[in-house]
C-alpha cells in the first residue's frame, strides 16, 4: 500500500455535486493506498472575499487578507469531510494551521519552511484519509499566511515531498500538459510525460496548469507529479525528471504570454555602470525585468530596451524619468502591444539549429522579431501582439508538435524516474 497525495482544484470542487465526484475518486483510490487530499477553495470563492475586503479599502491589510482569505479553504475540506463521513468513510481536515505548515512572514505571498508531519501519520495510521487545505500555513509565531495565487499546488506537493509519498496527483480541468493552448492550435497535443525543467519554463512563461513554485519543490525533492482531469478518467501527464525512459523530443511545447510590455530608454551615456543604474532604480520601485537588449553604443550614446509586467509599464516609466539626472537618457518610450512567443524543449541542449529553425518560420509569415531571450532549454521572441496567435500555430506546425505520440506510462514505472 502506496501513499498517494490527490490535490483538487477551484474547478473540481466547484459546487456541492462536484465534491461528491471529488469523493468518488478519493474513494476509489483509497481501496489501495493511504490518500492525502488537497483542496483548493471552491471556484469564484477567494474572488469574492477579495471582493468584499475591497469594498472598505483597495488596499486591505495583509494580515487580516490572509486570515479572510483562509476561509475559501478551510469551507472546501470542512464539506468534502462531512460527505465522506456520511459515506461511512474515516477521514479528518486538518488546517494549514494545525498541521502546521510552518511558513515565511510574507503575507499573501509566504513560502512553506517546515511541515510537521506527526498528526497526519499517526490519523494515516488509524486508516482514515486525510484532508489538508491548500494555500494556507502559518508561521512561528501563530500568524496565518497564505502562498498565493496557485499556492494549494505547492502546498499539495510539499506535502508529499515531507512525507515522502510516492505520486501527487494534480487534479484539473485539463486532461494534462499540452504542446501548446489547444484553445489556439487545436491539433495540439496532449504530452505523457515532460521534465521539471520544461515544465518550469511553461508554468513561468505562462502556461497556467501548475504554479511555479510546486514544480521547484518537486524537482528538488523528486516528486513525480500526475497532472490530469478530474473530470474524465483517463492517463494526464507526467512530470519528472529527465530519464531515457521519456521520448527525446527536441521541442516539447510552445507557450505565449501578453502580460508583458516593452520599454525602451534611448541615448543614455556609454560609460561603465549606466546598465547597473538603471536596472537598480527600476529594481528599487518594486519592478520586476524579464528580456534585456542593449544597443552597440552610437556617437558615446546607447539605448537599452527591456521587457515588464504589462501592469508596472507605467510604474517603470515614472520611475526612469524621476532618475533622469543620473540616467541622463534623451527619451523613454513604453510599447503595450507586445506578447513573448517561446520554444521550449529538453532537446534542444543536444540539438542544435532550432533558433533558426523558429526565426525562418516567424520570417515566412512576415513576423518581426523585437528582442530575443534564450536558455538551455527555452528561445523566446518578443513579437507584436497581433501576431501571437498567428506565432503559435506557425511554430506548433514548424516543430512538428501535431505529430507526437501519446505513450501511456504505468504507475509502477515511475520509481524508474525517481
Amino acid at each position: 500500500m502506496g501513499l498517494h497525495v490527490l490535490k483538487f482544484g477551484g474547478t473540481s470542487v466547484g459546487s456541492l455535486k462536484r465534491l461528491e465526484n471529488v469523493a468518488d475518486i478519493v474513494s476509489a483510490r483509497a481501496k489501495e493506498h493511504q490518500v492525502i487530499v488537497v483542496l483548493s477553495a471552491m471556484s469564484g470563492e477567494t474572488d469574492s472575499l477579495i471582493e468584499q475586503a475591497k469594498h472598505f479599502t483597495q488596499v486591505p491589510n495583509p494580515r487580516e487578507l490572509d486570515v479572510l482569505l483562509t476561509v475559501g479553504e478551510q469551507k472546501s475540506v470542512a464539506l468534502f469531510s462531512i460527505c465522506m463521513l456520511a459515506r461511512g468513510i474515516k477521514a479528518k481536515s486538518f488546517l494549514g494551521s494545525q498541521i502546521q505548515i510552518k511558513t515565511s512572514n510574507d503575507h499573501t505571498k509566504a513560502r512553506i519552511t517546515e511541515i510537521a508531519d506527526h498528526g497526519v501519520r499517526a490519523s494515516l495510521k488509524r486508516g482514515e484519509i486525510v484532508v489538508v487545505p491548500g494555500f494556507q500555513g502559518v508561521t512561528e509565531t501563530g500568524e496565518l499566511t497564505t502562498l498565493g495565487r496557485g499556492g494549494s499546488d505547492t502546498t499539495a506537493v510539499a506535502i508529499a515531498a515531507a512525507l515522502k509519498a510516492d505520486v501527487c496527483d494534480i487534479y484539473t480541468d485539463v486532461e494534462g500538459v499540452y504542446t501548446t493552448d489547444p484553445n489556439i492550435e487545436p491539433k495540439a497535443k496532449k504530452l505523457s510525460s515532460i521534465t521539471y525543467d520544461e515544465m518550469l519554463e511553461l508554468a513561468s512563461l505562462g502556461a497556467k496548469v501548475l504554479q511555479t513554485r510546486s514544480v521547484e519543490f518537486a524537482k528538488k525533492y523528486k516528486v513525480p507529479l500526475h497532472v490530469r482531469s478530474t473530470f474524465k478518467d483517463v492517463q494526464g501527464t507526467w512530470v519528472l525528471e529527465e530519464s531515457k525512459l521519456m521520448e527525446a523530443l527536441v521541442v516539447s511545447g510552445i507557450t505565449y504570454t501578453k502580460n508583458e510590455a516593452k520599454v525602451v530608454v534611448e541615448g543614455m551615456p556609454d560609460r561603465v555602470g549606466i546598465a547597473a543604474d538603471l536596472f537598480m532604480k527600476v529594481g528599487e520601485a518594486g519592478v520586476g525585468v524579464d528580456v534585456i537588449v542593449q544597443n552597440v553604443s552610437k556617437d558615446q550614446t546607447t539605448d537599452i530596451s527591456f521587457t515588464v509586467p504589462r501592469s508596472d509599464l507605467r510604474k517603470a516609466i515614472e520611475v526612469i524619468d524621476k532618475h533622469k539626472d543620473v540616467l541622463k537618457h534623451k527619451q523613454i518610450r513604453g510599447d503595450d502591444r507586445i506578447s513573448k512567443i517561446s520554444v521550449i524543449g529538453n532537446g534542444m541542449r543536444s540539438h542544435s539549429g532550432v533558433a533558426a529553425r523558429m526565426f525562418q518560420a516567424l520570417a515566412k509569415e512576415n513576423i518581426n522579431i523585437q528582442m530575443i531571450s534564450t536558455s538551455e532549454i527555452k528561445i523566446s521572441c518578443v513579437i507584436d501582439e497581433k501576431y501571437s496567435e498567428l506565432a503559435v500555430r506557425v511554430l506548433h506546425d514548424c516543430f512538428g508538435l501535431d505529430k507526437i505520440g501519446n505513450q501511456e506510462i504505468e504507475i509502477k514505472e515511475v520509481n524508474d524516474f525517481r
